[in-house]
């Protein structure tokens, strides 16, 4: 990646950069500082914001990080402060259709699809995320 490039951080990326017990906090935390310094440009979804604000805000006993809805809401700014924000739009809701369709994707997958969607309708060429092995 290079100076102007756009890339896409998963939500699992701010998950990281937020809890500093998960054992790739140090490289997701970098990794944003980075993009910054190298004028990279990331990116955020209505639906990865979403979904931080889901699993922050869970019971760390239930697989959350059990953080305030303040200090959830107080992260999710600051993100939104350093990010592009790309909308969901209806291009995107009929390449998620198409990529449904063309790959028979059911389920929870579907979140993962409408990443892609993302990716394809504004071609961001990079995604960064935890879980390679979703897309």
């Amino acid at each position: 990646m290079t100076r102007g490039d756009l890339v896409l951080a998963d939500t699992n990326v701010y998950l990281s950069a937020t809890d500093r017990s998960r054992e790739n906090h140090g490289d997701a935390w970098g990794f944003l500082q980075r993009c910054t310094g190298a004028g990279i440009h990331c990116a955020v979804t209505g639906q990865i914001l979403r979904e931080y604000l889901v699993v922050a805000t869970r019971p760390a006993d239930v697989n959350g990080l059990g953080l305030s809805l303040e200090d959830a809401l107080s992260n999710m700014t600051v993100f939104r402060g350093r990010t592009v924000f790309l909308e969901e739009s209806e291009a995107v809701s009929r390449e998620l259709e198409a990529l449904v369709r063309r790959y028979g994707i059911t389920g929870k997958r579907v979140h993962d699809a409408n990443i892609a969607a993302v990716l394809a309708v504004y071609r961001v060429p990079y995604l960064i995320t935890a879980n390679r092995d979703d897309f």
